[in-house]
């Protein structure tokens, strides 16, 4: 595999991108460019909190507009190096597009921690949910009306990485790895993204006691002795919330039983993309995950997983997915 050129990192706020982007420069001697820290000093001039900036900028092209060829600037130059930006994927061509992306509460707890400045400060922790929330959909809207693109999208991406349990050094020795060929050389040249999913944030398709050989002690053995990188990657689908098993149920669950923080994965289908049959990844979750199946995959495993909505509203909603169910 060819070693691309740079990486460019996007993902969540609160996810961990400047943390994981700076020592992965500093350990491939590459220069590392922010454009979080330029749109903050930005908004620091104009008096303005980060996400006044985003609100403004969706009226004031020229917020983005600045940025945006400073970006083709560099993307051009054929500089090798690590480029921190929520749209340096849509400009660089020759780099490891990495996405990465944490749980909500997790992001927002991780941001109330850190040290603020006058361009992003947060009073509580619901608060700071709320203004992530915010200023993350701002840009998307924003994104999507100006330059056509969807940052939510998947498959915009070479490497999907989830930070929410996952400690700094794991993911950036992982991203590494992926970086340099050692791994998920195949998915990416077969069928980008890859995924590095939390395990214990994936959801099951099937009944626990429809799966053989669940609690098989050899099997389980041999997957904590190979590793999270020698698993054979996941069959995943998306609803653009949640992650859910289509093959690989067994691996899933021994990943959980010895507390692997990250597992690989191939992405099968995303939002409106079809599972099987036609059916949608939205579709084929609202079918086939029900509340019991949950619970019981949770009881199983010591895990919590956050109801979705169609579990939530009840009825026909889950009713309907039930003669498919464990099939």
């Amino acid at each position: 595999m060819t070693v691309p050129q740079s990486i460019v990192f996007n993902g969540d706020l609160g996810s961990g991108k400047s943390t994981v982007s700076v020592e992965i420069a500093k350990r491939l001697g590459m220069r590392r460019v922010s454009v979080g820290d330029l749109y903050r000093q930005m908004a620091q001039e104009r008096r303005m909190t980060a996400l006044q900036l985003n609100l403004h900028a969706e009226l004031d092209q020229a917020v983005d507009g600045y940025v945006d060829q400073l970006q083709r600037d560099i993307a051009a130059s054929g500089e090798r190096l690590v480029m921190d930006s929520r749209l340096a994927w849509h400009f660089f061509t020759d780099a490891l597009k990495v996405h990465m992306i944490t749980e909500p509460g997790e992001a927002a707890r991780r941001v109330l921690l850190r040290p603020s400045g006058p361009a992003e400060s947060y009073t509580s922790l619901g608060e700071a949910k709320a203004k992530l929330m915010e200023r993350s959909e701002s840009e998307r809207g924003r994104f999507i009306v100006r330059y056509g693109v969807d940052k939510a999208r998947l498959r915009n991406y070479d490497l999907i990485c989830d930070t929410t349990r996952a400690a700094a050094e794991e993911v950036i020795a992982h991203i590494i790895d992926v970086y340099e060929g050692r791994l998920g050389a195949d998915v990416l040249r077969e069928a980008p993204p890859l995924l590095l999913l939390d395990p214990a944030r994936v959801y099951p398709t099937e009944d626990v006691a429809a799966l053989r050989d669940l609690w098989d002690g050899a099997f389980v053995g041999d997957v904590a002795a190979a590793g999270d990188e020698a698993l054979e990657p996941l069959r995943i689908g998306y609803t653009g919330e949640y992650f859910f098993v289509i093959d690989g149920h067994r691996r899933l669950s021994a990943a959980l039983q010895r507390g692997f923080r990250l597992v690989p994965a191939r992405l099968v289908a995303e939002v409106e993309e079809p599972v099987v049959g036609g059916m949608s990844a939205i579709d084929y979750f609202a079918t086939q995950v029900r509340p019991s199946l949950i619970h019981d995959w949770e009881a199983a495993h010591k895990i919590e997983l956050p109801l979705p909505e169609h579990a939530l509203l009840g009825g026909s909603a889950v009713l309907a997915g039930e003669p498919g169910a464990g099939a």
